[in-house]
C-alpha cells in the first residue's frame, strides 16, 4: 500500500473518477440491447425473443466471470489485468458492431460477459485499496454510480443513437468509450497487489458465513425484483398509463437523474448509516413500485414522475449500499466476496428480465409492479436480521 500512500490525494480520487467511467462502460455493455432489440432484430432477420438472449445470456455468463476472477485470477496484479479486460470488452463491442449473423452477434456478446464479470468483481474492492478508508463509501459511491448512470441513462443514450443511425454505430460507440477508458486507467489508476485469499476454499467460506448469506439473499430478491420491472418501464408508461412520447422521455430523464441524485446522498450519508440507508431504500422502491401498479390509466405525469424519482433514488442507494456493506464485512476477503456478489447481482439481472416476462403472462404490466413490490418487501427480512458493520479502519488505526 505504500505506492498508494505517496501518490497525491487528487491523482487517486481520479482513478476512482475512472473506475467509475469503467463500470458505466460494462452495464452499459449488458443493457444496451434492451433498446435495441427491434433494430437489431430486423436486421439480422431474428425474433426479438431470440435478441434477448443477447442480454440474458451476457448477464449470466457475466456471473460465471465474477467467480472466474476469484478462482484463478485473485492473485493477478489489478492495473495491467484491468486495462487487458476493458480491452476486450471494447474488441467485443466493435466486433458486435461488425456481424451480419445473430450466432456471431452472441459468441462476440460471450467474449465480453466473460470480461464483464471479471472486471466488476475487480473495481468493487479498489475503492478500499486506494482512498483513505473513512471516505470508502464515497468511492464506492462514486465507483457504483457508474451502474446506476448506466442503467437510467447508458441505455436510453445508446437507444437514441440506435434509432438515429443504427444498432452498430451505438455498439461502436461502446467500444469508443470502453478504448479511451482503457486508456484512461493505465494513466491513473496506481498498481494495487492483490492480498485477499482466493480459490474454492475462499468462497466456500464466505458463502457459508450467515452475515454474506443474509447479504446475498437480500441483494438476489431486490435485484431480481428491480430489473424484473425496470426492463418493462417503457411500455408501462407508454401502454399502460397512456403517457405520450415527450413525456415518457422526460420521465424517464427524470427517473435517471434521481439515480445520480440517489449517489451523491448515498456517498454522503453510507459510511455512517449504511444499515439505515439500505432498509430506508428497499422501503422506499416498494412503496414505489406499489404506488405505480396501482394507480389508473389516468394518472397525471406529476404522480407518476413522483414515484419514478422515488424508485430512482431508492435503486442507486441500494447498488451502493449493498457492495460497501461487503466491503466492510469482507475485510481481507474482500475479493472472492465482491466476486460472489457481482455474480449474484449479475445473474439477477438476467433472471429478473426473465420472471418478469413470465409474470407479465399471468397478469399485466401493473400487476409487476406489485409483485416486485412484494418482492423488495421481502428483501427487507435478511436486511434486518443483520448488525449495522462498523466502518473500515485505516491501516494501523
Amino acid at each position: 500500500m505504500q505506492e498508494q500512500e505517496e501518490r497525491p490525494s487528487w491523482r487517486n480520487w481520479l482513478a476512482v473518477g475512472v473506475l467509475g467511467v469503467g463500470s458505466f462502460a460494462i452495464v452499459t455493455t449488458e443493457l444496451a440491447p434492451i433498446g435495441l432489440l427491434t433494430p437489431i432484430a430486423g436486421d439480422l432477420g431474428e425474433s426479438e425473443a431470440r435478441v434477448g438472449l443477447i442480454v440474458t445470456g451476457y448477464a449470466w455468463i457475466a456471473a460465471a466471470g465474477a467467480l472466474i476472477s476469484a478462482m484463478a485470477l485473485g492473485q493477478m496484479p489489478r492495473k495491467p489485468l484491468l486495462v487487458a479486460l476493458m480491452l476486450v470488452l471494447a474488441l467485443s463491442s466493435a466486433v458486435a458492431a461488425m456481424t451480419t449473423t445473430f450466432p456471431a452477434l452472441f459468441g462476440a456478446r460471450i467474449i465480453g460477459a466473460v470480461a464483464h464479470g471479471i472486471f466488476w468483481a475487480m473495481i468493487g474492492t479498489l475503492g478500499a485499496q486506494i482512498v483513505p478508508a473513512r471516505h470508502v463509501g464515497i468511492a464506492t459511491s462514486i465507483i457504483f454510480g457508474g451502474v446506476s448512470a448506466a442503467s437510467v441513462l447508458g441505455v436510453p443514450l445508446a437507444g437514441m443513437i440506435g434509432h438515429l443511425d443504427s444498432w452498430r454505430t451505438a455498439f461502436g460507440c461502446i467500444a469508443a468509450l470502453s478504448f479511451v477508458t482503457a486508456a484512461a486507467i493505465v494513466f491513473s489508476v496506481p498498481r494495487v497487489q492483490a492480498t485477499s485469499p482466493v480459490g474454492r476454499k475462499a468462497l466456500s467460506a464466505i458463502a457459508r458465513d450467515p452475515v454474506f448469506l443474509r447479504i446475498y439473499g437480500a441483494t438476489a430478491c431486490a435485484i431480481t425484483a428491480h430489473f424484473a420491472a425496470f426492463t418493462y418501464i417503457e411500455p408501462l408508461l407508454s401502454d399502460s398509463l397512456h403517457m405520450p412520447p415527450n413525456t415518457l422521455y422526460a420521465l424517464l430523464f427524470a427517473f435517471g437523474v434521481a439515480g445520480l441524485l440517489g449517489n451523491v446522498l448515498t456517498g454522503v450519508f453510507v459510511d455512517r448509516y449504511l444499515k439505515e440507508l439500505v432498509s430506508g431504500a428497499l422501503a422506499l422502491m416498494a412503496l414505489c413500485l406499489g404506488g405505480i401498479g396501482s394507480i389508473g390509466g389516468d394518472a397525471g405525469a406529476v404522480i407518476v414522475g413522483i414515484l419514478l424519482v422515488g424508485w430512482g433514488i431508492g435503486v442507486a442507494a441500494v447498488f451502493v449500499g449493498f457492495q460497501t456493506w461487503i466491503l466492510r464485512a469482507a475485510g481481507d476477503a474482500a475479493l472472492p466476496a465482491s466476486a460472489i456478489y457481482v455474480a449474484i447481482f449479475n445473474a439477477a439481472i438476467g433472471t429478473g428480465a426473465l420472471l418478469g416476462s413470465i409474470v407479465i403472462s399471468f397478469t399485466n404490466l401493473g400487476g409487476l409492479m406489485m409483485v416486485a413490490a412484494v418482492a423488495l418487501t421481502a428483501s427487507l427480512i435478511p436486511v434486518a436480521l443483520l448488525s449495522n458493520p462498523a466502518a473500515l479502519q485505516s491501516p494501523g488505526q
